[in-house]
């Protein structure tokens, strides 16, 4: 027998192809003759439904699936689904039928036609999403439509009763399963003698509406309105037939996605639900057997079950594990029903079309069904210790920022740093430093804007800004992600707002509002040192000798201050090429205090568990110790220089065998041709002399001992001395050499020549 179909499904798709190739389909019309086939599709003039293919049935569907429901709202076959891409959708040319033909099986019949073959039909898909075969004429007869032949989805304009003059009942049956859509155990009518919507749980009342009122409303339905539940419900009653329909209220309230698209929509599971977005209108849990409340009909059964009696979710296991019964074709409600009419069952689990019947006792691991006393108990108590918790923590926070407020409020007039014996007794007072708003801020920096950002350093970014007065200003803004924290912010405000020379950057003023923290400086218009000595050819020929010996000066000369002549005696602990800022006359100005230390008067080193600095500047006893003074920045005064005469970092290695860093290669090119490491720019504008004497107080400036540096007082005499005797350099820390030198050997090589009377002599401890 399914030979015999499958042949004649070739033979009739053979046909097609040959003789009906020509016609083609209309976008909502179906012919007599036309080929509509899983690839083919009909669409409303509205463009609102679809109907086509889909698996293995036919179906209608809202056309945007993005914006409507996906579950289909009526299927030709549900009863008979085909093999999927094998369905033909024809009409007869002969007696007008509408037929599914599929491979393999007996055609699907949805009209089986008539015996007047002078009569032309066509299927057209209507804008409410009504398919319907109707004679071809002007006035054409309805021969058949999907509306008399509802599956689980009522659609605005669908009926929903009874037909006296033919016995047809329009309602909706459920699916058996989520994804199986052979009918299942729910349906739902109209009761024309109640006036109310009914549901049937296996032909018994589950739910009803109530009555229709005279303006239209059911008592067990949402309140109607134009927003959520727009609905307009019309009931019909003549000899003929008894009906329920209905259509979408819209006004201006209704939403877009509202005015055209509604379904009702009976799931496997009881629920009445609107796939167009709406709220339930029936939640079929509330109806758990026992319940009366808003429709809900008890359910009778067995003696064994008595008032008070219901179904539950609940998680947790039985005692026995393995079920007393199981089936593997019933349908959620079956499955409920099986277990509510066996005295012995406890409880069921239901997935897809399992069902499985339990008894005995089960272990509740659901909170919706034990003693919830306790529990309200321990949420009170962890709602108490998090309220607790919360307002100590506000507290502190208010508390924190308003400390910091103060204390940098009070910088403004008043000495905080009561241990340095220097400003104990007297001392400027004021500090001139003006406190800026964020707002202030933002509006200079175009809202720290990448354009402004003029570089990023351990504090945080940097900003140039312009104020409304026209002064340009550099902004250091405190980052969270810093390794730098309040204690550094504090501490480069409070050192640099009471040191005034014309070699250390200046600070302009603060900001300190929530969680923003900002320093505002002078804009240094050429950036930092090492921008230049650093740099490509062009910008280091823009240094040349006599700029970067004033550099060199100007350096020191800060350093002096701060080691001697300052009201405070500082330790800047992290000079480096980055730190050196020039103005537009390439005047040297040292920044970045958030690492510096005050001595006080009596003081002449210290220690410290943290180590901060920059590897290649930092010296060995610093680093191997923790011991800093003023010989610590000697050291990286030293190393700077050499960096500077030279045009070469010192953290680059200049040996292939050895780590040589430019401290050591520079200490071996002294002790042969020293001039050949000189930046090659400054070949033709360098005194002989000026540059072996500064290479000469670098080294001086970087041996091993603390002891064996010169002061910043002894590093100036040497520089700006015309003649003077320097002390012959040691071997510098931190230099592994290939072969030891000695220092005979060193001074023999030296007493070779003379520069203007210089000569060079061992230098005593300091």
């Amino acid at each position: 027998m399914a030979s015999k179909f499958t042949l004649i499904y070739k033979n009739l798709l053979l046909v097609f192809s040959l003789f009906f190739v020509s016609h083609s389909l209309t976008n909502d019309t179906l012919n007599p003759g036309d080929i509509f086939n899983s690839t083919h599709r009909l669409i409303s003039r509205n463009g609102l439904f679809t109907l086509g293919f889909s698996g293995r049935y036919l179906v209608i569907n809202y056309t945007d699936q993005s914006n409507s429901p996906k579950h289909p709202v009526w299927l030709a076959n549900r009863n008979t689904p085909i093999l999927e891409n094998t369905g033909l959708l024809t009409i007869d040319n002969g007696t007008g039928s509408l037929t599914i033909v599929h491979e393999g099986r007996k055609p699907v019949e949805l009209y089986s036609g008539y015996n007047n073959s002078s009569r032309n039909v066509t299927a057209k898909l209507h804008d409410n999403g009504n398919f319907v075969l109707a004679e071809a004429n002007s006035g054409g007869q309805i021969l058949w439509q999907s509306f008399d032949y509802p599956t689980d989805t009522l659609l605005p304009g669908m009926k929903l009763g009874i037909n006296h003059k033919t016995g047809r009942n329009w309602s909706l049956t459920s699916w058996l399963a989520e994804d199986i859509p052979t009918p299942g155990g729910f349906t739902l009518e109209w009761d024309p003698k109640e006036r109310q919507v009914i549901v049937r749980r296996r032909g018994v009342v589950f739910w009803t509406s109530g009555v229709l009122t005279p303006d239209n409303r059911f008592e067990n339905f949402l309140s109607l309105d134009s927003f959520n539940q727009n609905y307009n419900f019309t009931s019909f009653s003549n000899p003929d037939e008894e009906y329920l329909l209905y259509t979408l209220y819209v006004d201006e309230w209704t939403p877009e996605y509202r005015r055209n698209i509604s379904e009702w929509f009976l799931d496997y599971q009881g629920n009445i639900q609107d796939g167009g977005w709406r709220p339930f209108t029936l939640f079929s849990e509330a109806c758990d057997g026992n319940s009366t409340e808003s429709g809900c009909r008890k359910w009778e059964g067995p003696k064994c079950r008595i008032d008070g009696d219901k179904f539950a979710v609940r998680a947790g296991s039985f005692r026995e594990p393995q079920p007393r019964r199981s089936d593997n074709n019933t349908s959620f409600i079956d499955c409920q029903d099986l277990c509510w009419n066996n005295c012995s069952c406890t409880g069921f689990k239901h997935s897809g079309t399992y069902c499985a019947l339990f008894s005995g006792s089960f272990y509740n691991t659901d909170l919706r069904g034990a003693d919830k006393t306790w529990i309200w108990i321990v949420i009170a108590i962890m709602l108490a210790i998090i309220a607790m918790l919360m307002s100590m923590f506000l507290y502190f926070r208010w508390r924190r920022i308003r400390l910091e407020e103060k204390f940098l409020k009070e910088l403004m007039t008043y000495d905080r740093v009561r241990d340095v014996d220097e400003l104990e007794n007297g001392g400027n007072r004021g500090n001139n430093l003006c406190i800026y708003s964020v707002a202030t801020i933002k509006a200079a920096t175009n809202g720290f804007s990448f354009d402004n950002k003029l570089g990023q350093g351990g504090f945080g970014p940097v900003y140039k800004g312009r104020l409304t007065e026209g002064q340009e200003i550099a902004v250091k803004r405190l980052s969270n992600r810093s390794g730098q924290g309040l204690e550094e912010f504090k501490n480069e405000l409070i050192l640099i707002a009471k040191l005034q020379h014309m070699n250390l950057v200046r600070l302009l003023g603060f900001c300190i509002q929530g969680e923003e923290k900002m320093l505002v400086y002078e804009y240094m218009p050429n950036k930092s040192l090492d921008f230049f000595i650093f740099g490509d050819e062009s910008r280091r020929k823009v240094l040349d000798w006599n700029k970067r010996f004033n550099i060199i000066e100007g350096i020191a000369q800060g350093l002096l201050y701060l080691h001697k002549y300052s009201r405070l005696r500082i330790i800047h602990r992290d000079l480096k090429a980055s730190n050196i800022l020039l103005d537009e006359e390439m005047n040297p100005k040292i920044s970045d205090f958030g690492m510096a230390r005050i001595f006080k008067a009596n003081e002449s080193e210290a220690n410290t568990c943290t180590v901060v600095g920059t590897r290649g500047y930092m010296s060995p006893e610093y680093i191997m110790e923790g011991i800093f003074s003023t010989k610590s920045d000697v050291y990286s005064f030293g190393v700077l220089l050499l960096e500077i005469v030279c045009g070469r970092k010192n953290q680059n290695v200049y040996d292939h065998d050895r780590p040589l860093n430019l401290v050591g290669y520079v200490w071996e090119q002294w002790q042969g041709n020293a001039l050949e490491i000189v930046e090659p720019t400054l070949t033709n504008s360098a005194p002989k002399d000026e540059v072996l004497k500064c290479i000469n107080v670098g080294l001086l400036c970087v041996e091993q001992s603390p002891m064996n540096r010169p002061t910043m007082s002894d590093v100036l005499s040497m520089l700006t001395s015309e003649v003077q005797e320097l002390p012959l350099p040691k071997q510098p820390a931190f230099y592994m050499g290939s072969s030891t030198v000695t220092a005979n050997s060193i001074k023999n090589q030296m007493e070779s020549y003379t520069v203007n009377g210089m000569s060079l002599s061992d230098m005593d401890g300091r």
